[in-house]
């Protein structure tokens, strides 16, 4: 019975993906006028500034952000114009649509709610190892890497979202586990496309578990790639059993296969760090 369940629910999710039916969540109202203002040539400082002071929550988190010992600045930063002026226009938007993606990750039922919990933790901690691995072996910006992290698994929200409908699917994990993994991907994709996100991001989405992908240059798919795997090790998730050598990636950030990133002295600080920005 659950077997049928589980292939009905497969084969609905795919026509409505298919139909372009498929119910993707959408970006809330702040990040988008932040992301159109970032995007807008005229647009200063203080008008970001502006847009972001609609936000309470969100202008505490930036001001906080910029005085992290992840940015390495010494003066303490007051005020919103001094915080976007210290993080950039770019790293402002691409910060704030981090901050606001937690608000999806609701659901109506414990279940739902527990595996939306697990793949937000999941997707900072990969956020995290992401950020230091483009700052220590790569020329890729570690804020829009960090970025990526966070959005990897973004293709689960509506298969979590559609199996509220089906109690049976719920009460059997492992299939809806199944499901998750061979779906999210290619549900990842259409989502990024519909918010307009860069190529380079819509390509984490879709290609992260890929193992075997082996583009000409180091990419973000890459960073994320490995900070997946990273974030998986001593862990009874299938990719923890993966041959890291025969992975493209590892060798293109110039990482021996063998090499455990999150136990280096001087990546563990920043690491912790950037997860404990990401955990709000």
């Amino acid at each position: 019975m659950a077997s049928d369940i589980a292939k009905q629910f497969l084969q609905e999710l795919l026509k409505d993906l298919e139909k372009n039916e498929l119910v993707l969540p959408t970006l809330p109202e702040v990040a988008l006028r932040v992301r159109d203002a970032v995007d807008d040539e005229n647009s200063s400082i203080s008008d970001i500034a502006r847009v972001i002071a609609t936000d309470a929550a969100l202008s505490a988190r930036i001001i906080q952000v910029a005085n992290s010992p992840l940015m390495r600045a010494s003066r303490e930063i007051d005020n919103l114009d001094m915080a976007v002026n210290r993080l950039g226009m770019k790293l402002i938007r691409d910060m704030v649509v981090s901050m606001v993606m937690q608000q999806m990750f609701q659901a109506t039922s414990d279940v739902t709610d527990r595996k939306l919990r697990e793949i937000w933790e999941h997707s900072t901690t990969v956020a995290a190892i992401s950020h230091v691995l483009a700052a220590a072996y790569t020329k890729l910006s570690p804020e829009q890497a960090m970025l990526a992290g966070l959005i990897h698994d973004i293709g689960a929200l509506p298969i979590l979202t559609k199996a509220e409908e089906y109690p049976e699917l719920l009460e059997d994990e492992a299939t809806l586990d199944l499901i998750i993994r061979k779906l999210h991907p290619k549900i990842g994709k259409a989502i990024l496309q519909a918010w307009n996100f860069p190529a380079e991001l819509v390509k984490v989405a879709a290609e992260h578990e890929n193992l075997s992908r082996d583009s000409e240059q180091v990419d973000y798919v890459d960073v994320v790639t490995v900070a997946n795997l990273q974030s998986y090790m001593g862990s009874n998730h299938p990719l923890a059993n993966e041959d890291w050598s025969a992975i493209p990636a590892f060798a293109k950030l110039g990482l021996s296969h063998d090499i455990n990133v999150i136990e280096m002295e001087e990546t563990a600080d920043d690491i912790r760090e950037a997860q404990r920005l990401l955990s709000f």
